[in-house]
């Protein structure tokens, strides 16, 4: 992989880049989370999802029941086990969401300049008059020259499946708007977002606390991905559920950046979170057009910075209908990887689009082309100044494994771990090839039961850019200098050769523990 490492910045022939790519057993060093719907629920569907790149599954609540993602979840058990492929489970929350509710499900056809008004009072249907709303507080939140969007799940940002409003009147409980352009709705489920209004609901819905206690907990989810996140409180109150609730002590929380609010307390949010999820969706509506690159770039370094995985969502949201991307689509996903960031998150692109495989396939090509042109050098340059001296020992270490990857053109870097911590610092640093985080499993007890650790943190990786968890044997402890130990490092090895990613006569690189110490060894393969 790293022989094909060029810069932008370094004079390149033309024809070159009519070169045909090199196929890769990881279509790219970018993660994509695919969200799981009814285009995307069945076995079939599911395994070539996987093939395609697919790495963490995403579940959104804000649609379907329990039992509903339920049997999705066990296709996808399925397809992971049959294709020998983890996948992470991603738990999306509806959290502070106002919606239209269209109960009637007929499509509502809104003429631009004419008058439609919000009412709380759901038992009314909806028209082109008339649009019932899940929210009683509106009238108290909006005034007179304030926007409002109504979109279908999830926004297309298509001018004639959307609709902007504007708040002419408050009357009590009702808003009353002026369409400003015209568009027809279609289906049950609308999304209504007030730009740059704060909405007095709480994060974390007593619906989301139903859902994650039974449905998260009955089926351990990897991550939980917390909408609406506004304060580094409501990551405080969603951890502080999760451990109480035993088995998601371990689940990570990706706090989802929505609004303008989430924005202003952005740097106390990802001190606490484990990542972020930048929903450029509703940010492109909070926020002025020529400013959401802005935001992305700074929120996107920041969490480079911090080690936290970003995950950048609303990226090819033509291909929902097409097979191909737009042009500013296809550059989009390119910028969003020269960013830096860890995973693409497809929503309505696989939820409900016609082609789910493809775009996924489509999205990995487009990233696996940007990461041969993403400046490593400078990147590293720029983490270990940020960093400072003195370093921690295992940021040393880390960092001290990928300079020697680099310099000796090895293959890939491996790294043995219990807890994943020193994979996630290797890849922090963003080295030009894999890295195989080789997760030893830990036998631990509760004076009950025993039980083993490992599978959480194995499948929890699948978000981070760069990083390819591999279960090993138990019986094969990671800070062992025993024999087996070597038995351990020969299934990784045989695991990337395998893979297509490690040949004869190439060199690797192996960060490991001996005793109480960490080091770092370059070993060169033979025949």
């Amino acid at each position: 992989m790293h022989s094909n490492h060029l810069l932008l910045e370094e004079p390149i022939r033309m024809a070159t880049i009519l070169e045909p790519s090199k196929g890769s057993f990881f279509p790219a060093m970018t993660k994509i989370v695919g969200t799981l719907g009814p285009r995307s629920r069945s076995v079939e569907v599911i395994s070539a999802c996987l093939k395609a790149g697919m790495s963490v599954a995403r579940f959104d609540f804000s649609w379907g029941d329990a039992a509903y993602h339920q049997e999705t979840l066990e296709n996808l058990k399925t397809a992971s086990k049959s294709n020998k492929k983890l996948c992470a489970v991603m738990l999306d929350t509806v959290g502070a969401e106002l919606r239209v509710v269209n109960k009637s499900e007929k499509a509502i056809t809104l003429k631009a300049d004419e008058k439609v008004v919000l009412t709380p009072d759901q038992g009314q249907e909806a028209s082109s008059g008339i649009l019932p709303i899940n929210f009683a507080g509106l009238g108290k939140a909006v005034k007179k020259g304030d926007t409002i969007f109504v979109g279908q799940y999830l926004f297309t940002g298509s001018e004639t499946t959307s609709v902007w409003l504007e708040v002419d009147d408050v009357n009590g409980d009702e808003v009353v708007c002026i369409v400003k352009n015209s568009a027809t709705l279609a289906g049950a489920l609308f999304t209504l977002h007030a730009s740059q209004i704060r909405i007095d609901l709480p994060t974390l819905s007593d619906k989301d606390k139903r859902v994650i206690s039974s449905w998260g907990a009955q089926n351990k989810i990897d991550f939980l991905s917390l909408s609406y996140t506004r304060h580094a409180e409501d990551v405080r109150e969603a951890r502080d559920y999760l451990s109480k609730l035993g088995d998601l002590s371990e689940t990570q929380i990706f706090a989802k950046i929505e609004n303008v609010e989430g924005l202003t307390h952005f740097d106390e949010i990802l001190q606490e979170a484990d990542g972020i999820i930048l929903s450029r969706g509703n940010l492109g509506i909070d926020l002025p057009p020529e400013k959401v690159f802005l935001f992305q770039k700074s929120a996107v370094y920041k969490c480079n910075m911090a080690g936290k995985p970003a995950v950048v969502t609303r990226v090819v949201d033509s291909m929902t209908d097409n097979l191909r991307p737009t042009r500013a689509e296809a550059t989009d996903v390119a910028n969003a990887v020269l960013d830096g960031c860890d995973a693409i998150l497809l929503g309505a692109e696989t939820l409900r689009g016609l082609y789910p495989v493809e775009t996924i396939s489509t999205v990995g090509k487009i990233c696996a082309e940007a990461e041969k042109v993403f400046n490593q050098d400078q990147y590293f340059k720029r983490t270990v100044k940020f960093v400072g001296q003195p370093m921690s020992h295992l940021e040393s270490i880390a960092s001290s494994a990928v300079r020697a990857a680099i310099k000796v053109k090895a293959s890939v870097i491996i790294c043995f771990t219990s807890s994943g911590r020193a994979a996630r610092l290797i890849a922090k640093y963003r080295p030009t090839m894999p890295v195989l985080s080789v997760v030893i499993p830990r036998l631990t007890t509760n004076q009950l039961r025993w039980s083993f650790s490992g599978a959480f943190e194995a499948r929890q990786s699948l978000v981070v850019r760069g990083l390819f968890p591999l279960l090993a044997d138990p019986r094969h402890p990671a800070a062992s200098t025993n024999p087996t130990h070597e038995s351990v490092l020969r299934v990784a090895l045989d695991h990337g050769k395998a893979s297509g990613i490690i040949k004869s006569h190439d060199r690797v690189v192996v960060c490991q523990k001996v005793g109480d110490a960490a080091v770092v060894k370059i070993i060169e393969l033979e025949d």
